[in-house]
């Protein structure tokens, strides 16, 4: 099933609503008004039906919390779904899900080549191979598919990066790669965009990517529950800009599998329902890796295969910042 949320006018103003999404049939379907509908042709009454289906369908984490039932409610909801669907073409799509933490990997041989020689300038840290590292990223800039994503003014070199976003089912700590797995409700295609200009600075503080990387993340255009992945290894990837073909890619050449991707970061701490972690960047996928960069104004499309199309619009105009710090002394210069 291919899950995801859009967002409707209600008479309260912007309504966020989960969905499952048939391309197949050019549609999407309102999982909360179908279901409802559904419950009420099985014999509930209408407020008793609404009530259910609110709650149900209310909020996607939420609903994936609730594991087994939720998928089971979709099904039985799908039953209605010839009247609570919108054309496909007409839905207004957001992120395919808020996550409780966001993290991204760095696992992908190929990209991890190419992104310290052509943004670091220097060979792989060694300490890439000696465990699957992460970040923690905001989850207050995420875009859906066809939302126009930011051009901060501080940058030259708007990046994109093609990658699995896994999306936890189960809650779970310190999960063995064996197990991994069995905590994965889906996958999407998750875009990490970077101003890499603005990263080579902020790396040397030591505290992480903080504006190169939180201003934008895209997840979507939905979730593709794993019953419908026969095996991740091997999904093949490709990058459009403005309609060029600018990279094909594949899910190959791991230092850390995806099980260990997600192992790794259950240990001492915990998974939750409706948490993302970006599987790292497929080779090729990113802009830095062809020395080719966005422009105000590109249509970028990441396509993953079994999932879909995640297009990402530019702004056409730079967002400036209200107020930027100016350079302090450096107390530490030489004589």
């Amino acid at each position: 099933m291919k899950l995801g949320r859009i967002a409707v006018d209600s008479p309260d103003g912007r309504e966020v609503r989960v969905i499952a999404a048939e391309p197949e049939n050019n549609r999407v379907v309102d999982l909360r008004r179908a279901y409802a509908l559904a419950l009420q042709r099985g014999g509930a009454t209408e407020d008793g039906a609404r009530h259910l289906a609110a709650a149900t369908f209310g909020d996607l984490t939420r609903g994936i919390s609730t594991g087994d039932f939720f998928l089971e409610a979709a099904h039985r909801a799908l039953t209605a779904a010839d009247d609570a669907s919108t054309p496909l073409d007409d839905a207004t799509f957001v992120a395919a899900i808020k996550p409780p933490v966001l993290r991204d990997s760095l696992t992908f041989n190929g990209h991890i080549k190419n992104f310290f020689g052509n943004v670091m300038k220097t060979t792989p840290t060694r300490a890439v191979y000696e465990r699957p590292g992460y970040f923690k990223g905001s989850t207050a800039t995420l875009y859906g598919s066809g939302e126009t994503v930011p051009y901060p003014s501080i940058t030259e070199q708007l990046d994109y990066e093609l990658e699995i976003g896994y999306i936890i089912g189960k809650p779970g700590r310190n999960v063995t790669p064996e197990r991994a797995f069995d905590h994965v409700f889906g996958i999407t295609i998750f875009n990490d965009f970077s101003l890499r200009d603005v990263q080579v600075l902020e790396s040397p503080i030591g505290m992480g990517a903080q504006h190169s990387k939180d201003f934008a993340y895209g997840i979507g255009p939905w979730i593709v529950t794993m019953d419908e992945i026969p095996s991740i290894i091997g999904l093949t990837g490709q990058v459009r800009v403005n309609g060029e073909v600018w990279s094909d890619t594949r899910v190959e050449d791991f230092i850390w599998t995806p099980e260990e991707t997600v192992s790794y970061v259950s240990q001492f701490d915990g998974l939750q329902p409706g948490d993302l972690i970006g599987s790292g960047t497929m080779a090729f996928g990113a802009g830095a890796e062809l020395r080719r960069f966005l422009q105000p104004g590109d249509l970028l499309e990441l396509e993953l295969e079994r999932v879909g199309v995640l297009r990402s619009p530019i702004a056409a105009q730079s967002e400036t910042p209200s107020w930027w710090p100016t350079p302090q002394p450096f107390p530490f210069e030489e004589a």
